[in-house]
């Protein structure tokens, strides 16, 4: 008997799907466009939508199914390519009580936005060669699989990781692989004694904005159903963002005498972050404390790479996806507890939860980091990874797209 379609559950996830493709397409691509100088900002729009495009294509092609179809005796490993082309995926298709193209389309969305947030690691002096080479190969080589380990059935799935809604998938995965992106690509010229200040703040604020209003749709809609844990879901992703953007701002006060407003909405995205691989198993204020250690953890995180270790992370997303993904990660399973509020670790006790969650982390960013290097290193001996020297004085929205992004 073919499942029956919860129309309430298929309208919230459609909902759902636009809010996190909002996020990439313009969230993300304000917020990095913003963070940018001016003469690179249409190359960091270009590679949004160029990623998105391209990933979009993969993702029907066959890496949906190699995320979420059958497998067989490699179903710990990896998926099957049974699904591909949306082989079998008409319109008759359910998956849970919603139609399987909603949830592809969903699913999809995380796909687009992981590859998209590391292009903060190489912003305004990478080859755009290297960057559709780069996506290609890293979806199918690093985010495919470990979404199959952690959702599609795999091994740490059947470990019992939690993560609700990207913390190890999503946001563990785009820290690493900014963080070796920026030491394998190298710093940016001048980096850092030159100041390389954002272009356009007002622009950066709102993408900011647009991600914390699309994050509902991201961690939300993880739950797959109109139900309590979706509606806890929203709930505990408002209130991470909150507390991290007043403790990054607080921290930011207290160390510099004056907060900014590029740091609070960076500590919102921390916060963010920090919450969504809890989101769907903590209580509110199980979500306030995570959002707290998050704005002060991210803060120190950025102040420890660039300030001290002087490494070109160009828009901080190592210290702040990688690093608060991690956090948000292994505090899943003290703030699931249920003395705190939460739903319980489900298979474990908090200890014992605590390190299913660490080998979650530590195998991610193993797998992650080693095939990144290997991408970017065949990269580097095949199409190149910078422009030169002039290229990057000049700007790459002229050097690589031939357009100014403003008028002279």
């Amino acid at each position: 008997m073919t499942p029956a379609i919860n129309t309430g559950d298929t309208a919230w996830l459609i909902t759902a799907t636009a809010l996190v493709l909002f996020m990439t397409l313009p969230g993300l691509a304000a917020f990095y466009g913003g963070l940018v100088r001016s003469k690179n900002v249409l190359s960091v729009l270009m590679q949004c939508v160029a990623i998105t495009s391209i990933v979009s294509l993969l993702w029907i092609a066959g890496a949906y199914g190699l995320v979420f179809g059958d497998g067989g005796s490699l179903q710990s490993i990896i998926g099957g390519l049974g699904k591909s082309f949306m082989s079998g995926v008409g319109r008759d298709a359910v998956s849970g009580s919603v139609p399987e193209t909603v949830f592809a389309m969903f699913q999809m969305t995380f796909a687009v936005i992981t590859p998209a947030l590391v292009i903060g690691g190489f912003a305004e002096r990478i080859r755009f060669s290297a960057v559709l080479g780069f996506t290609v190969l890293w979806l199918l080589l690093v985010y495919v699989p470990v979404a199959h380990w952690v959702w599609g059935g795999g091994w740490l799935q059947q470990l019992g990781v939690m993560d609700f809604a990207g913390g190890i998938v999503v946001h563990v995965n785009a820290g690493t692989a900014a963080l070796v992106a920026a030491l394998v690509v190298g710093r940016r010229r001048g980096f850092p004694q030159v100041s390389m200040a954002p272009h356009s703040l007002p622009l950066t604020v709102l993408g900011a904005g647009m991600l914390w209003v699309g994050w509902f749709g991201f961690n939300a809609g993880s739950a797959l159903a109109a139900n309590g844990s979706a509606g806890m879901a929203m709930l505990c992703t408002h209130m991470g963002a909150a507390a991290g953007s007043i403790a990054w701002m607080a921290m930011e006060w207290w160390r510099f005498e004056k907060p900014s407003t590029l740091g609070i909405v960076t500590g919102m995205v921390a916060g963010l972050g920090t919450i969504t691989p809890a989101s769907g198993f903590v209580g509110p204020l199980g979500a306030v404390a995570i959002g707290l250690i998050a704005g002060v953890v991210c803060f120190e995180a950025t102040q420890v790479l660039k300030r001290k270790l002087h490494i070109d992370d160009s828009l901080d997303v190592s210290p702040v996806h990688g690093v608060g993904g991690i956090v948000g990660t292994l505090l899943t399973a003290v703030f699931a507890s249920t003395a705190l509020g939460g739903v319980g670790p489900v298979n474990h006790t908090v200890l014992a939860q605590l390190g299913v969650q660490a080998i979650g982390v530590i195998v991610t960013v193993a797998w992650c980091g080693a095939v990144t290097f290997g991408i970017f290193k065949a990269l580097e001996a095949t199409v190149g990874l910078r422009v030169g020297p002039e290229q990057e004085t000049e700007g790459l929205d002229l050097a690589a797209h031939g357009e100014r992004a403003y008028s002279e």
